[in-house]
């Protein structure tokens, strides 16, 4: 499981597709105060300052001319999905609400955020005038009760491609993505089928061609098959509605985003041999059979990138820094997913945030073993281990993510944290990972935890990390000393791995939805000794996360 562009398309597209489809929002959703001309300002202005900025860069010099219109081309249909997404994030319009923002800082502060919460603050507000974020976010009516939904009876009630709206008699209904953005996506798709004109290697122009067609039909399997398929095509791009993050009142939704990446072949050459493990990973993860009698698809690989251009979800708030995909569980079994690291994002968070924390929490003698290496390697094989476990419970005829509803996401990604520490282990055993020791990756996955619990409990991942961080504290898997200061118990960090693996994937296989909001009710928050040791990397100003300067301009194109 996110740009700084112009958009001009939100209101005319609002209006028109209500008008289209004959169904409206209704006017007394309580979370649509009406915004303030100037709102004021509700967090210290230090808030202001919690991202870095960092240019994003990369060598075009190795790409034909084609190529770089291509890039062009495709970094114009990414901008689409900003759009798109601001749609489905916010009720007012892009540039009537930050142009209602007089102070820059204030502003910038609003572009990042996608709106007036504070993604990295639990989503609460940080301007006047706004009461706080539907969970729901503009997926739903705003004053549809979780009861409503439930007992309706409508088609793709928990499908991945359409919103849910009031249709003329008040009745709850779905209008697929096609026709609710039915203008944007016709003209992303039309650029999308342009650049695929100009691609050189025929699988991506084949993928482009496809993903077109899906952005006006709705159905994604054959465009994500095509890119399971895609192996030596320079450029890359990742397109479309993607992540269920953002709707947090189901999990249904999928959000727009796109992220237009270089691939960095050297780095990749060295990753392409640690996917054929999932197969022997699978049979060795510490559960009963019946959790792990999937098979991971045998065609997954791995390979490193230069992210060049983020948009929409990708660029809302915390960056993402690699990405696991198709989330289509049929691709998954099927062919397996791709992993993508994005290089150039990772070593900007290791250089200016991991690097920092670990100097003010870990204690000096561990923190040596706080490396790039250990949180690249650490960084990948979360985002393989999104391969290993269960895609379907046991009983029940379910997904796991239809299961698990709002929780599935938080889940998943504690999932995949906790077993990419497993793989690690299991491949340093085999002899098969040589560079550093379990204590790098340990040691580095703990200064990883307070970089990444920074992001709040409206993040997957920060909630994710929370639920890690108060598990690992209850099992003794590090000491924390009388200065404040951390290190890792390299015993008991082992054995907590282990537990924790095992109660996560059993409560997977189970769709035991009960069992998972009890673990995030109960572990899925912030206690006082980490707020204060979290407060001290903010009085260093260490920022939290990164935001990028990007587009045409920083790559030299037209």
């Amino acid at each position: 499981m996110k740009l700084l562009f112009t958009k001009t398309l939100l209101a005319t597209l609002v209006g028109a597709t209500l008008s289209l489809t004959g169904c409206s929002q209704p006017s007394t959703d309580s979370a649509k105060a009406s915004a303030p001309a100037s709102p004021a300002l509700l967090v210290a202005p230090e808030r202001l300052d919690i991202y870095h900025n960092v240019p994003l860069q990369a060598d075009l010099s190795h790409l034909s001319d084609n190529q770089k219109a291509m890039l062009s081309l495709l970094i114009d249909a990414s901008d689409i999905m900003d759009d798109l997404f601001w749609q489905q994030a916010f009720y007012q319009n892009k540039a009537e609400f930050l142009a209602s923002i007089s102070d820059a800082k204030v502003r910038h502060f609003a572009d990042i955020n996608y709106g007036p919460w504070d993604r990295l603050n639990g989503d609460s507000p940080f301007l006047s005038g706004f009461a706080e974020k539907a969970p729901g976010a503009e997926f739903y009516p705003h004053d549809m009760t979780k009861d409503a939904f439930n007992n309706a009876a409508f088609t793709d009630k928990d499908g991945l491609y359409s919103v849910v709206r009031y249709d003329d008699a008040g009745n709850l209904t779905s209008i697929p993505y096609s026709q609710a953005y039915a203008a944007p996506l016709q003209k992303a798709a039309a650029l999308l089928k342009e650049a695929a004109k100009l691609a050189d290697h025929p699988e991506f122009a084949n993928y482009l061609q496809l993903r077109a067609d899906a952005l006006l039909s709705d159905d994604y399997l054959a465009s994500d098959m095509a890119w399971m398929d895609m192996k030596t095509n320079p450029i890359e791009l990742v397109i479309g509605p993607i992540e269920s993050y953002e709707d947090q009142l189901f999990g249904y939704r999928a959000a727009f985003e796109a992220y237009v990446l270089i691939k960095d072949m050297a780095w990749s050459d060295k990753l392409a041999k640690y996917a054929q493990f999932l197969p022997e990973l699978q049979r060795g993860l510490p559960v009963p059979d019946a959790y792990k009698q999937e098979t991971p698809g045998s065609d997954a690989d791995l390979n490193a990138y230069d992210v060049v251009y983020y948009a929409g979800h990708s660029n809302a708030g915390s960056k993402t820094i690699a990405i696991n995909l198709p989330n289509d569980e049929r691709v998954q079994l099927e062919k397996g997913t791709r992993r993508l690291q994005l290089k150039n994002a990772m070593q900007a968070k290791f250089d200016h945030i991991l690097a920092p924390i670990a100097d003010l929490l870990i204690a000096p003698a561990q923190r040596e073993h706080v490396t790039f290496n250990a949180f690249f390697a650490n960084t990948m094989f979360h985002e393989v281990a999104h391969g290993l476990g269960i895609k379907n419970t046991l009983t029940g005829g379910q997904t796991v993510r239809a299961a698990l509803k709002e929780h599935a996401s938080a889940l998943e990604e504690g999932k995949a944290d906790i077993l990419g520490l497993y793989m690690v282990q299991s491949l340093l055993e085999k002899g098969e990972i040589t560079e550093g020791t379990l204590k790098d990756y340990y040691v580095t996955f703990m200064a990883g935890i307070f970089r990444s619990v920074r992001f709040g409990a409206s993040s997957a991942h920060g909630k994710a990390n929370m639920i890690r961080f108060n598990y690992f504290a209850e099992a003794g898997a590090f000491d924390r000393d009388d200065k404040g200061l951390y290190s890792v118990n390299m015993e008991k960090m082992s054995a907590a791995v282990a537990s924790l693996s095992e109660r996560i994937l059993t409560l997977q296989g189970d769709g035991d939805y009960t069992g998972v909001a009890e673990l995030v009710a109960d572990k899925g928050v912030i206690k006082p000794q980490l707020a204060a040791d979290l407060d001290r990397l903010a009085s260093a100003s260490i920022p939290v996360d990164i935001v990028f300067e990007q587009g045409k301009v920083q790559l030299g194109l037209k």
